[in-house]
């Protein structure tokens, strides 16, 4: 039940700040009091869509929280809207989801809105009263879990297929570009190498003539300059144990000697890896030109992109084989999920079938205790043409208001006071097979008056002994039945309105009831009448 509800900063509501007791609860008050702003602050709690329009002051945030008892678990809900219209949801304290918000509100308390008797004509909601009625909620959730797998499987295989003919139709030319760098047998670095290989060989004969020479220089006049440096070693050291200083002398000279026999070797060796081979050449040219062909041909810059290429073909062509086995596996589970879905299907039909009868009854039942004694109330439920959320059936109520009729659909024979009282008769089934802790009724007696409003009245009484009832109404006759009465009421400070809520009892509430039946002008009869109706 809700047990406070502190409001701040909301439309016409300055501060409020209210506990609320168990039972039936009237809020009263005359057209424009602030009944409706009331009802969109605690709407907030139960996933509304926030709106800075709402925001009192622009200065400082608008806060709705319900503080409420779920069976002696303390929940506490809230809502922070800002200037901009941006709001923040708390569960307990903890930042929550609108989505996580919403479930946790839609368990503990229903609003019925003005206009909300529309829902009758609506397939899903006539299907939901039939599966609370039949306790069918869990199958039909099982049900429901089993169609969005299904949905979601069958999106995955039509990607899946997607993929198998786009990979179909680019088979063949990614096999072909595959098989020209495969063939090409790519290496990483190869065109810098070849470059400088083609280089070379295009000046070998001239790189051969500079070494030639170079290695004639260390040669002069017949002569061999790392053989004179040896014998100018040779004698020096003779001379070293006279003069120390010759030593380092000797040592500078024998290496010298060693570099110079090491660069002539070199030289010489390299002379010989130069090779003069037009041959030679063409193949690197050809290789060179096979290499920038094929990065023209993929418009990359080096050999390396090139090879990521190759990778990434052979990686799509991998994938495309692997999307078979996945598109076998994918229709095999959806095969496995079709048979699941259409069993528990088939499960929730034949509950709702057995619950048909028996709902169409109660409900018949409870409509004529309404002062329509003659009312029909049938329920059609058949096999629809495909599966759909709420299963594979299709439903639909039938009424006729005389008993001289047969029924027709609801929506195109009811009155505005018959749906009225239909949808009490249904809500307050509801309230009984779904435990909700707390119902709240916003004029759900629109269209009715005098001993029907009385009838109803008794009826959410009844209701408001097992649960805790909110009842906004205009009609004496309900009013008249709450265990609480509160008065919503307008008040002018420093010219500016703003809305309050108090609750009423013994002569008060006897005039309010007596304004309900006279209006502003409280005659002595309606005093009397009110006092009637309130059992004084």
């Amino acid at each position: 039940m809700l047990k406070r509800l502190t409001i701040q900063n909301y439309a016409l509501i300055e501060n409020l700040d209210i506990e609320f007791p168990n039972g039936l609860i009237i809020i009263t008050g005359e057209t424009g009091a602030g009944k409706s702003i009331l009802m969109g602050a605690l709407s907030l709690l139960l996933g509304a869509k926030a709106d800075a329009m709402v925001v009192k002051d622009s200065s400082r945030n608008c806060v709705v929280e319900g503080e409420f008892d779920n069976n002696g678990e303390e929940i506490i809900l809230r809502r922070v809207i800002s200037a901009n219209g941006r709001s923040r949801s708390f569960i307990n304290d903890e930042p929550a989801t609108m989505a996580a918000l919403a479930d946790v509100s839609s368990r503990i308390i229903d609003i019925h809105a003005q206009h909300q008797h529309l829902l009758l004509a609506n397939q899903s909601y006539q299907m939901n009263v039939l599966d609370y009625f039949a306790n069918s909620v869990e199958t039909l959730k099982e049900y429901q879990t089993l169609y969005t797998d299904l949905a979601g499987l069958k999106s995955e295989l039509a990607k899946v297929e997607e993929q198998i003919q786009q990979g179909e139709r680019d088979r063949d030319y990614k096999e072909f570009q595959l098989d020209q760098l495969l063939e090409a047998k790519l290496k990483e670095g190869e065109l810098e190498e070849l470059e400088a290989l083609q280089k070379q060989l295009a000046n070998a004969e001239q790189i051969k003539s500079s070494i030639y020479q170079s290695i004639e220089l260390f040669r002069p006049m017949g002569c061999s300059i790392v053989q004179n440096l040896k014998e100018a070693t040779n004698i020096l050291q003779k001379c070293s144990t006279f003069v120390p200083k010759l030593d380092e002398i000797v040592s500078r000279l024998e290496t010298c000697r060693i570099e110079c026999k090491d660069i002539e070797g070199e030289l010489e060796d390299i002379s010989e890896d130069i090779v003069c081979s037009p041959e030679q050449l063409e193949i690197v040219d050809n290789r060179i030109a096979l290499l920038y062909s094929l990065m023209r041909k993929h418009s990359v810059q080096t050999v390396e992109e090139l090879i990521a290429i190759r990778e990434e073909l052979d990686l799509q062509l991998q994938d495309a084989t692997l999307s078979y086995s996945k598109r076998d596996e994918l229709s095999s589970r959806i095969e496995a999920v079709t048979k699941q879905r259409n069993m528990v299907a088939q499960q929730l039909t034949q509950k709702r079938e057995k619950a048909v009868k028996g709902l169409q009854q109660v409900l018949e039942q409870k409509v004529r205790e309404l002062q329509m004694p003659y009312a029909v109330f049938e329920i059609s439920l058949s096999p629809s043409n495909d599966y759909k959320m709420q299963g594979k059936d299709d439903i639909e109520f039938l009424f006729s208001a005389n008993g001289d009729k047969k029924p027709i659909p609801l929506q195109k024979v009811a009155s505005g006071g018959e749906l009225s009282r239909i949808m009490l008769c249904i809500k307050a089934l509801m309230a009984e097979y779904t435990g909700m802790p707390t119902m709240i009724f916003d004029e759900i007696d629109t269209g009715v008056s005098g001993s029907i409003a009385d009838k109803m009245g008794t009826l959410i009484g009844k209701m408001g002994e097992s649960m805790q009832i909110f009842a906004i109404t205009h009609l004496p006759q309900i009013a008249s039945k709450g265990k609480t009465h509160l008065l919503v009421y307008k008040e002018f400070e420093n010219n500016i309105a703003k809305s309050r809520i108090r609750e009423i009892t013994g002569e008060e509430r006897v005039t309010e009831i007596a304004r309900m039946l006279s209006g502003s002008e409280l005659s002595q009869a309606a005093i009397a009448n009110a006092k009637e109706l309130l059992g004084n």
